[in-house]
């Protein structure tokens, strides 16, 4: 039980959920673990945290603005504590602009960069600028309009941006999305991974119930702006079916009508007791991306672009060559039809 709520990520979930029960109906021993993991979580929240808003004031210094996503400012908004959810990195927005400096400013402060320098001059887009700390656990990923391409359509960060709102932890605040767009990008995010855990339906259950002053209309128009319209309403249907999210009814009307979505939702439920341990081979990933993004060219100019547009694990194929290169895209498919081609068999 405790390596499958690991799993999932809703290891905090389940020690909240013991807590309230009668000693005798939890073994000691299950209970000394839960809380053991507990307290090892408080203290890597407290360190990343410490990070966070160290990162978030140099890049102030140098005029770089960010936006928090996900990770500790999610926790504070879907569960109103930051250990509650848990998550191993740190994810920022950044303009495309200032990477070259925000990248400098990691390397300054210790951080080594997944993406070159070199990589970054010469135009290369990775799925996100990745940043560890060596001899520790500490990761930071930057991400913007062009790492996010799971997004279908181009997410528009300079709205993204005109819309933050301050979020309070730890006594310090930091820059956020607006409700409104976090649930749409958690909603993507989770697609993006084909809804394997569980912690990703249980943040948008959590966000969607927490939050009561949604504006639900602001929802809907910061989906489609970015062609998720499907992807959000799966994300829902999980949290309504699975969580007994509580909607507004005109959202859940709009919920339940989608059904594609639906059956989605329960081809990811098919998916879900393995906690990614048994992934969709790549088959069932194209027809499960097609079906999400919906519309006789949008779906498979979709599925083209996320199977040629490569990212760093495909310029490692061929080391030196930093220029942005065609091959590199010829050969994205094969990689991917290896890495997935297995479960397919399977």
């Amino acid at each position: 039980m405790l390596i499958l709520a690991d799993d999932h990520g809703v290891a905090g979930h389940l020690a909240a959920s013991l807590r309230d029960l009668e000693k005798d109906l939890v073994p000691p021993e299950i209970r000394q673990a839960l809380a053991d993991r507990q307290r090892a979580r408080n203290f890597f929240t407290l360190r990343l945290t410490a990070e966070l808003f160290r990162v978030l004031d140099r890049f102030a210094s140098k005029g770089i603005e960010a936006l928090v996503v996900k990770g500790p400012v999610l926790a504070m908004q879907a569960y109103g504590d930051p250990a509650m959810r848990a998550y191993g990195d740190l994810d920022l927005l950044v303009r495309q602009k200032d990477i070259r400096r925000a990248t400098e400013l990691m390397i300054t402060a210790g951080f080594a960069p997944a993406v070159p320098l070199s990589a970054i001059e010469a135009g290369k887009i990775p799925g996100q600028y990745l940043f560890s700390m060596p001899d520790s656990k500490l990761v930071v990923e930057l991400h913007n309009d062009c790492t996010l391409r799971y997004f279908p359509r181009r997410l528009p960060l300079e709205e993204c941006f005109s819309r933050q709102i301050r979020v309070c932890f730890d006594s310090h605040e930091a820059a956020a999305l607006s409700v409104e767009d976090e649930l749409v990008l958690i909603c993507v995010h989770g697609a993006k991974h084909f809804w394997e855990r569980l912690m990703w339906i249980a943040d948008v259950a959590a966000l969607a119930s927490r939050q009561t002053g949604i504006d639900w209309e602001r929802v809907a128009d910061s989906a489609k702006a970015v062609g998720a319209e499907r992807m959000l309403h799966i994300g829902l249907r999980l949290a309504s079916d699975l969580l007994k999210a509580q909607l507004p009814e005109k959202v859940q009307a709009q919920v339940q009508a989608d059904a594609v979505a639906a059956r989605l939702a329960e081809q990811a439920c098919e998916w879900l007791p393995a906690a990614g341990g048994a992934p969709p081979g790549v088959f069932e990933r194209a027809a499960f991306r097609l079906r999400m993004r919906g519309g006789l060219l949008s779906a498979p100019a979709y599925l083209l672009r996320l199977s040629v547009s490569p990212t760093e694990e495909d310029w490692k194929v061929a080391p030196g060559k930093n220029g942005p290169g065609f091959l590199d895209a010829v050969r994205r498919p094969f990689r991917l039809a290896r890495k997935y081609r297995r479960f397919d068999r399977g």
